[in-house]
């Protein structure tokens, strides 16, 4: 059973380009996590780069008006994150390790700013292909991973984690 939602065009083409031409600007700034995420393997190379939207309790980035036109559009009565997430090319192509966002109920959302054969992938096997301005809605307190990128120099996508 399904229990997720693919929204293609979620932005119109405008304020997708404004959002995605900021981003990949080099006035943009991106900070380097070792981990991917929790469930990591300590020993393993990958790492990647965040910038962080929100986080609960911890502020606002000073680029948080960027993607107003996004939170216009998504219905949700607390926020919890919102974070960028920049995967680097890789060889091969890399899946990490499933992991929850939070261990709360609550709910996700991938907005991906780049078309890439990167994925998203949900406990049950299901892949979620990264396409440019599409929305991906589900259940992020479920286990699901994420992965590099072969085909382009990168892999973009903003996370959001909502109530």
């Amino acid at each position: 059973m399904q229990n997720y939602e693919i929204v293609d065009n979620f932005l119109s083409q405008s304020e997708f380009e404004r959002i995605k031409n900021f981003i990949l600007s080099e006035s943009f700034s991106w900070t380097h996590v070792h981990d991917i995420n929790v469930n990591h393997n300590k020993n393993s190379t990958d790492s990647y780069f965040v910038h962080m939207f929100y986080d609960n309790g911890k502020g606002r980035s000073v680029f948080f008006e960027v993607i107003a036109p996004i939170l216009q559009k998504i219905k949700l009565v607390v926020l919890l994150r919102i974070k960028c997430n920049l995967y680097y090319n890789t060889n091969e192509l890399k899946i990490h390790k499933p992991h929850v966002d939070y261990d709360i109920p609550h709910q996700g959302a991938i907005y991906y700013l780049n078309t890439n054969n990167g994925k998203t992938i949900l406990e049950d096997g299901t892949r979620i292909d990264s396409i440019e301005n599409r929305m991906f809605f589900f259940d992020s307190h479920k286990p699901h991973s994420s992965t590099s990128t072969t085909d382009k120099k990168f892999r973009v996508n903003i996370n959001f984690n909502y109530i």
